[in-house]
């Protein structure tokens, strides 16, 4: 009979049964592709700079780990120290700059000191840098911008040769020479960090010990343990902000779910005065309108869901650089805040049908 009695009341208005699930929709779907896209970010930026194949990176002190905003206040020639040392096979220094036009990273590289510490680039088309002016894109930026060998990509109001196109993985996905972004950008002989390999990966802490000792104001890191640290917890901000938008959602769907049932309270007041007075106590109007949410909630979850993988892939088909994680965790836990959220939203309409007096409630025009 509630299984009945609930369908029946979901079907009597479908519009705004419909316009109650897609409101349930959008706050799981935002709150499942905020993370997703915060996460994405994270791992994906982890994994590239792991890509590079160091063991130690040298930070300026009391550096963010979201190190690749920042400025670059080292002098280069901490390198060569840092290459005198026992177990150092070889060190990258490389000079980061945010190109905001583009949201992007661009690192300003020496040839040959970073194929010492990564191996060197995989080639798609092209050839290394050889001007002053040339630049390598990753094959994932060059089919986002249509750039191939030969063309010109503007960037730091300087015209750029594009010399060559490389597989995707290692650190950034635009390489410019070192020297020549040192002068656009007012950083001659500096760098924003030093990419250190060992002679053997067991001799890592050793050399981060000697560093320590020997630049005892910097930041010594292991690129084994970026991974881990590539949290929201360790990006000053970031994890506010994801808490503010999920508070956001949340109150999107609960408004939604509020306005739903108390429109449904009010329209079926008859309805609840026939109940009552065939003898249906307040728990199970209450029950039933609760069960009603619940299941309206429901639909909107998987709604949400298939609204997620929706929007991320048009995402992906329009930005391909762009990496956005959905975890089953946080869709679970996306499910039960709108669950929640739909309950909470939908209590005070239930207690509200549970008090109308019957006689009242069958007068009710």
């Amino acid at each position: 009979m509630m299984g009945e009695l609930i369908l029946r009341n979901l079907l009597h208005r479908p519009l705004r049964t419909l316009i109650g699930a897609m409101g349930i929709a959008v706050e799981v779907a935002l709150v499942v592709l905020i993370v997703g896209l915060t996460s994405g970010l994270l791992t994906e930026t982890a994994k590239r700079i792991e890509g590079i194949g160091a063991d130690i990176m040298l930070l300026p002190a009391n550096s963010s780990i979201f190190f690749a905003f920042g400025s670059a206040p080292m002098p280069i020639k901490i390198g060569d120290k840092l290459a005198e040392m026992k177990y150092v096979q070889s060190v990258a220094p490389v000079l980061f700059q945010f190109n905001t036009s583009g949201v992007e990273i661009v690192y300003g590289i020496d040839q040959e000191t970073f194929r010492a510490v990564s191996g060197g680039f995989v080639f798609i088309q092209g050839h290394d840098l050889e001007g002053p002016d040339d630049i390598l894109v990753d094959d994932m930026a060059a089919k986002t911008k249509n750039l191939q060998p030969g063309e010109t990509y503007r960037i730091f109001n300087h015209d750029w040769h594009v010399a060559g196109i490389v597989e995707h993985g290692k650190g950034s996905r635009l390489f410019v020479s070192r020297a020549t972004l040192q002068e656009l950008v007012g950083a001659r002989d500096k760098a924003s960090v030093f990419f250190v390999k060992c002679t053997r990966p067991e001799h890592t802490e050793d050399v981060m010990e000697d560093m320590r000792h020997l630049l005892p104001n910097y930041t010594v890191r292991p690129l084994k343990d970026y991974f881990s640290l590539m949290t929201s917890t360790n990006i000053p901000g970031l994890e506010s902000f994801i808490n503010a938008m999920i508070l956001l959602a949340v109150t999107i769907g609960l408004l939604v779910i509020f306005l739903t049932m108390y429109t449904t309270v009010i329209e079926r007041t008859r309805d609840i005065g026939v109940l009552k007075s065939l003898g249906a106590n307040r728990w199970f109007v209450v029950r039933a309108l609760l069960s009603e949410s619940a299941v309206l909630c429901l639909l909107g979850i998987g709604a949400g869901i298939g609204l997620s993988y929706l929007v991320r892939a048009g995402f992906i088909w329009k930005f391909p650089t762009l990496t956005i994680l959905i975890t089953s965790g946080w869709v679970l836990r996306a499910a039960a805040i709108a669950l929640l959220g739909a309950l909470f939203g939908a209590s005070y309409p239930a207690w509200l049908a549970s008090r109308k007096d019957p006689v009242e409630a069958l007068l009710y025009d």
